[in-house]
């Protein structure tokens, strides 16, 4: 038994296949996030180290964007409005949350008018950020 001689065998992964098969698994997570929440207006959040994301399903999201327009699930409200359109949804479900979209730009006092509203209808608010990198 002659095992100095013996010939090592070479070994290859091919690859092509997996190549394909990331590819799709990469278009179809980055068009599943695209319609995660489509309730969203685009904004610029503040970023947070310990941002986590609140995912209830008895929720309405309000945003504020970089020019002080406020919307109510991506419907474009005037403040003295939003909280008749707010307690038109509490009628619908009772026990919900408002998720506050706010534009890093924007001030306190314009995030707290929003708090107050909540306040009034006795609401929970949850301030959306984006987490740190």
């Amino acid at each position: 038994m002659n095992l100095k001689n013996r010939k090592k065998g070479s070994v290859e992964v091919h690859t092509a296949a997996l190549n394909d098969i990331m590819f799709f698994l990469m278009l179809f997570f980055l068009l599943a996030s695209a319609v995660v929440n489509p309730q969203v207006v685009k904004l610029l959040l503040p970023r947070s180290s310990s941002g986590q994301q609140a995912n209830n399903q008895k929720s309405i999201t309000v945003s504020i964007d970089d020019n002080l327009n406020y919307f109510v699930d991506k419907q474009p409200v005037t403040l003295e409005a939003m909280e008749a359109k707010i307690q038109g949804a509490i009628q619908e479900n009772t026990d919900l949350t408002i998720v506050l979209y706010v534009a890093r730009g924007v001030s306190i006092e314009n995030t707290m008018k929003v708090f107050d509203v909540a306040n009034k209808l006795k609401l929970k608010v949850v301030l959306a950020v984006e987490q740190k990198k």
